[in-house]
């Protein structure tokens, strides 16, 4: 029987639990000391593995960085599409994936720190599946806003891309003030307050009259 792999970014591990451990100690130093100031012996000694080991599985210190968020994306997405169709309703479900969203980088703050002060800031990335898995997870978004507003439960003259980039431009904002000042403290608590800001704009005004300006002009003599 053939040994089972794990794929982090394309590549198959033949042992994933060493493989997963090499992933998660970089994840640990990087979020810690930065790309550049992190070194191949600093995560090997994280992950109790030799220098060698580590490059069993990665050729570059890059290569590694990227391999970080392939398996946790993955995993995000799958639970996404899972629950996703079990969701009624369009408004519902942009809750869920918002909430979701925010919940990924507030329980895993190495990992947030990796993604928005190391990751976004290199080209290179945008050529990994990894970079590929997120964007999938990305279409979830314009998926439920497209339904949202074939059902009219989203106003139909609205730009679906546009939408998500201000949901994803405001999460990355706040992760970011996370990462790099601590605050906010709970980024999941702010679900609600995100979301009724957006729906406020999405939801189409029922019987909402136009607004009609009476200009008089008088005058002085």
């Amino acid at each position: 029987m053939p040994a089972k792999t794990s794929k982090y970014n394309g590549k198959s591990f033949k042992n994933p639990k060493k493989g997963a451990t090499i992933v998660k100690a970089a994840e640990h130093v990087f979020a810690r000391k930065g790309f550049q100031t992190a070194t191949v012996a600093d995560i090997a000694k994280k992950a109790r593995v030799s220098e060698a080991t580590i490059y069993e599985y990665f050729s570059s210190k890059e290569e590694l960085l990227f391999a970080i968020p392939a398996e946790t994306i993955r995993q995000y997405q799958e639970k996404n599409r899972e629950i996703l169709p079990y969701i009624r309703g369009a408004a519902n479900k942009l809750r869920f994936l918002i909430h979701r969203h925010l919940a990924l980088y507030a329980d895993n703050p190495d990992y947030a720190t990796v993604v928005m002060l190391i990751l976004k800031g290199n080209p290179n990335f945008l050529k990994t599946e990894s970079y590929q898995i997120v964007q999938s997870s990305a279409r979830n978004y314009t998926e439920v806003i497209e339904e949202g507003m074939k059902n009219n439960e989203f106003r139909s003259d609205i730009e679906p891309h546009l939408i998500r980039a201000m949901i994803w431009g405001t999460i990355e904002h706040l992760v970011t003030r996370k990462s790099l000042l601590g605050k906010p403290e709970d980024l999941a608590e702010l679900t609600d307050d995100i979301c009724n800001t957006i729906f406020s704009g999405l939801t189409p005004q029922q019987g909402a009259s136009p607004i009609q300006v009476d200009v008089r002009v008088h005058s002085s003599e």
